[in-house]
């Protein structure tokens, strides 16, 4: 097994931490696995972790120079914010999938950018534009199923960006090592 951990810096940590944190609450309270638990009561989680955290590491990402997850970082906490804040507030179906669906195009964006980054850069994004995609078209079909199935995604999302922050904290691996790796190196 390789060691070879993508996010390595604090501030990358911090922020896959919080992602990850943001996403499983958000995605499994979709999933309705958890009697009297919904997305809506992770509002909370996403407003101050999601949101405000994720914005502030994303301003220190991009302090220290680093384009790509300062501009993830930042996004995504505003995406949380207002996503946080705006639980309750009475708008129709169709306004929070539209919501849904131009957000997933911001993550369709952050995985395009990141496709030198492996699995736990583009893995993350790829999923949480599915599962918004799943979540924006399922509120707009007024699709439960759908509903279910993006948080779902998103819960996987999330465990996902959550092993990657913790392996870079404990030094686990976050990849294997090619089959024949060894034996191509030895011919």
């Amino acid at each position: 097994m390789d060691n070879e951990v993508a996010a390595g810096n604090t501030t990358s940590t911090l922020g896959h931490l919080a992602l990850g944190l943001t996403l499983l609450a958000f995605g499994l309270g979709g999933t309705g696995v958890i009697d009297n638990v919904a997305a809506t009561d992770a509002a909370g989680l996403a407003t101050w972790v999601g949101g405000v955290t994720l914005f502030l590491v994303g301003l220190l990402a991009l302090r220290a120079g680093d384009k790509g997850e300062g501009t993830a970082f930042a996004a995504l906490g505003a995406f949380w914010f207002t996503w946080g804040t705006a639980v309750g507030g009475g708008a129709s179906a169709d306004a929070v999938g539209v919501f849904l669906l131009l957000w997933a195009l911001l993550a369709l964006t952050l995985t395009m950018a990141a496709s030198g980054s492996g699995l736990f850069g583009q893995g993350v994004y790829g999923l949480l534009f599915v599962a918004l995609l799943l979540l924006g078209i399922g509120a707009l079909a007024d699709n439960g199923g759908l509903g279910k199935a993006g948080g779902w995604v998103a819960a996987v999302a999330g465990l996902v960006a959550w092993y990657g922050a913790t392996a870079a904290v404990a030094g686990w691996p976050t990849s294997l090592a090619r089959a024949g790796r060894g034996a191509a190196a030895a011919s």
